[in-house]
């Protein structure tokens, strides 16, 4: 996948680096040169002085194209600038912002520019939605029997309940996090667009997450 990360302060950079290493091609844009020495020194993609809602600047990223584009900086209303120009003026489908204010967040994911906030789990998520496909493990038992993993919901799931997605994938749905925020869910509540599904699975199933949801896709 070719990924444009607008901003490169510590989720950024950490952002950048992991989706590096995982073969993808990475561009980075930062206001300051100095902000690159967040890197790792194994960093093979390309890094952008400038101003990220710049077109010309977003231009020379290579945004025109390009699979994903991630604005991170420190800045709401920078990240929001440049997430609709990508989206609007580049046409990229898979656009994210980060955003500090979680009023805000909510209004942008409504129309339809998915965000995350400031929480320990922004980078595992930013990496969830870009590569659209990894179901990573955030926490294992001591004899690991049970996993509890973070789902990124495929589309056909949309509207159907959190018990019969949990029922696909052998498991229970504990959490759901939702416009930034984390809440326990009834076994009625339906699944929306952009949740973070966090699923206490058999350990053994982890790696076959993505073909039991395909399989017991209501679509199916």
């Amino acid at each position: 996948m070719r990924v444009v990360v607008m901003g490169c302060g510590r989720v950024g950079a950490a952002l950048a680096v992991e989706l590096d290493t995982a073969g993808h091609d990475v561009a980075v844009i930062d206001r300051e040169s100095a902000a690159f020495a967040r890197l790792s020194q194994e960093f093979s993609g390309r890094m952008i002085t400038g101003q990220g809602f710049d077109r010309t600047v977003l231009a020379e990223a290579g945004l025109e194209g390009a699979d994903a584009f991630a604005a991170v900086s420190s800045g709401d209303n920078s990240n929001i600038i440049a997430a609709r120009v990508a989206r609007e003026s580049f046409g990229v489908e898979r656009v994210i912002a980060r955003i500090y204010d979680a009023g805000r967040a909510e209004v942008y994911e409504r129309l339809g520019i998915s965000t995350v906030a400031t929480v320990p789990w922004a980078t595992s998520r930013l990496v969830r939605y870009i590569t659209a496909g990894s179901s990573p493990v955030e926490w294992r038992d001591q004899t690991d029997s049970v996993s509890l993993v973070a789902l990124n919901p495929p589309t056909d799931w949309v509207g159907v309940t959190v018990d019969r997605l949990a029922a696909a994938v052998g498991g229970r749905v504990a959490a759901v996090t939702r416009f930034g925020e984390c809440r326990l869910p009834d076994g009625q509540m339906l699944v929306q667009a952009d949740d973070v599904l966090h699923v206490a699975v058999p350990s053994q199933s982890v790696r076959d997450l993505d073909g039991l949801l395909k399989e017991g896709s209501p679509d199916a």
